[in-house]
């Protein structure tokens, strides 16, 4: 699952939250393309064919090798990598070019790690992505009493597109945010947050 870009700048440099200059790429949210959807805080998971996968970062395990590549421009060298977890499966087709990070699944199993997931999972859902939430996840701000995987773009939004009126809808909302999606698979989001403002109550579980 690639990164979903904002649909707004952030003042990195200062106070992080967003400002009023769409994210390249985001425009088409602006020219009223796309659905927005719910977006829920846990943690991202994926059905395929029956079986349940976690998101897992694949991270290289020789930094020093990077930098010396990075500092002469040449190649960064496959030695970086480690053994591929078993079970795992790349979201992209390479590691971001910064971080060598590589987004992907990784299947769940039976230990420990995974308990909550697997209290998640009927093992009927459809093919997708899903966010995982519950008690245990993230401090349970969506107020579940059990450990649920809701499909991504489940709950549709009736959500305003411009700056200010995002502003003022995110104000009595108590959700992390909305993402848009587009009908050729392209997502845009914007959390509550980028706009200085935190969940003030509790959500109800539904």
């Amino acid at each position: 699952m690639e990164k979903i870009i904002s649909l707004f700048q952030r003042n990195y440099e200062t106070d992080r939250l967003a400002r009023d200059e769409v994210v390249p790429g985001a425009e088409w949210v602006l020219a009223g393309e796309g659905v927005a959807t719910r977006k829920f805080d846990g943690t991202c998971c994926m059905v395929k064919d029956g079986q349940l996968f976690k998101r897992y970062d694949f991270k290289p395990q020789n930094f020093k090798a990077i930098k010396r590549a990075l500092k002469s421009n040449s190649q960064v060298p496959e030695a970086i990598w480690g053994e591929r977890p078993h079970g795992w499966i790349a979201a992209e087709e390479s590691p971001n070019s910064v971080t060598y990070h590589w987004p992907g699944w990784l299947l769940v199993g039976d230990g420990p790690d995974d308990k909550y997931h697997r209290e998640a999972f009927a093992g009927n859902e459809q093919n997708g992505t899903y966010e995982l939430c519950g008690p245990k996840i993230q401090s349970n701000p969506e107020c579940f009493e059990s450990h649920v995987l809701i499909p991504h773009g489940k709950e549709i939004l009736d959500a305003p597109i411009t700056f200010n009126a995002l502003r003022e809808w995110f104000k009595d909302k108590d959700i992390e945010g909305v993402v848009w999606h587009h009908e050729d698979r392209r997502m845009v989001k914007i959390k509550k947050k980028d706009f200085g403002m935190s969940r003030t109550k509790a959500a109800k579980s539904e």
